[in-house]
């Protein structure tokens, strides 16, 4: 006769998932996730939780199935937190448990990433040019296989200049240069990215410079001192940013001015204020959306170079 296995209720078997693990109250809580949808959650690609949970429900050990007391949960996330908002604090900011392969995937889509970015934000000093993703990448890969260290001594040695004591001189300052070894998945395309393009500066595999647009900006003269009203926020472009950004405060001629790397002019002509500078090209889309909605037509973007490499860079 068959007989009635008694399974204990909170004991749930899931199979080909991906684990988000976060510590929390002297315990560890575990969420079931379908394989790569982690991470399009994180990125925004995913919204629907529906696709990224196997199961709406917090466990203690998912490879046991062992699902965790509500009293546990009360203690460590507090006695009113909906269940929902848990599995959002753990899924947001808990530990991502990936298989080989899907380790694998995610590098290469931040090694896109950033790639993309880099390609985006250097040019050619001489003839402002973007380069192709691929010069990128292979300018890329020479200093994380090589070094730009030995980059650098391999010129000295081919001109003949190196001398013991240059040769120490050199070692050390490349020390304090800025390398690069590759992508990893433990920090943002963005900043790594940034890592990125300080390296090909630094070294220089191929000739890079920053880009930067030239731009006038004009604005009615009694509109600047108004305080901004919205609440756009700047992008901090700096290694630990990590995603962060700034919330910018002040007059509008202040927040005009803060998308403006550097300035070439500035002068005042009858009612009307005028400045020409460099704006880096990722900001030029929100300067334009800010001048625009806190002027109310009376100030406006004009493009005077799409490309514009310059001295300081």
């Amino acid at each position: 006769m068959p007989q009635n296995i008694n399974q204990p209720s909170n004991q749930i078997r899931l199979t080909n998932v991906s684990l988000v693990r976060l510590k929390k109250g002297k315990k560890r809580f575990e969420i079931a996730c379908y394989k790569n949808k982690v991470l399009e959650y994180r990125s925004g690609v995913e919204t629907d939780l529906d696709n990224v949970l196997q199961i709406p429900s917090v466990f203690l050990s998912v490879s046991k199935g062992q699902t965790a007391p509500s009293q546990d949960l009360a203690k460590a996330f507090g006695p009113k937190t909906p269940l929902n908002d848990i599995i959002m604090e753990i899924l947001n900011k808990g530990e991502m448990q990936v298989g080989e392969k899907e380790r694998h995937a995610q590098l290469e889509r931040v090694h896109h990433e950033v790639i993309d970015i880099v390609a985006g934000k250097l040019v050619d000093p001489k003839s402002k040019r973007v380069y192709t993703t691929g010069m990128i990448e292979k300018a890329l890969d020479q200093l994380s296989s090589h070094g730009g260290a030995t980059h650098k001594a391999d010129e000295g040695k081919a001109s003949g200049t190196a001398t013991p004591t240059n040769g120490e001189a050199s070692k050390e300052k490349a020390k304090e240069m800025p390398t690069w070894t590759g992508v990893v998945t433990t920090k943002s395309a963005k900043s790594q990215a940034l890592e990125a393009m300080k390296a090909l500066i630094a070294w220089q595999p191929i000739p890079v410079s920053r880009a930067r647009m030239r731009l006038r900006l004009t604005c009615a003269t009694n509109v600047l001192k108004q305080a901004a009203k919205s609440s756009v926020k700047k992008e901090v472009e700096e290694e630990d940013a990590e995603g962060e950004s700034e919330k910018l405060t002040g007059t509008i001629k202040d927040r005009i001015l803060s998308y403006v790397e550097q300035i070439e002019s500035q002068d005042t002509i009858g009612q009307e204020w005028e400045v020409i500078g460099f704006v880096e090209p990722g900001a030029f889309k929100g300067l334009g959306e800010f001048i625009n909605g806190e002027t109310k037509g009376r100030g406006r973007v004009e493009v005077l170079d799409m490309a514009v490499t310059h001295e300081g860079d």
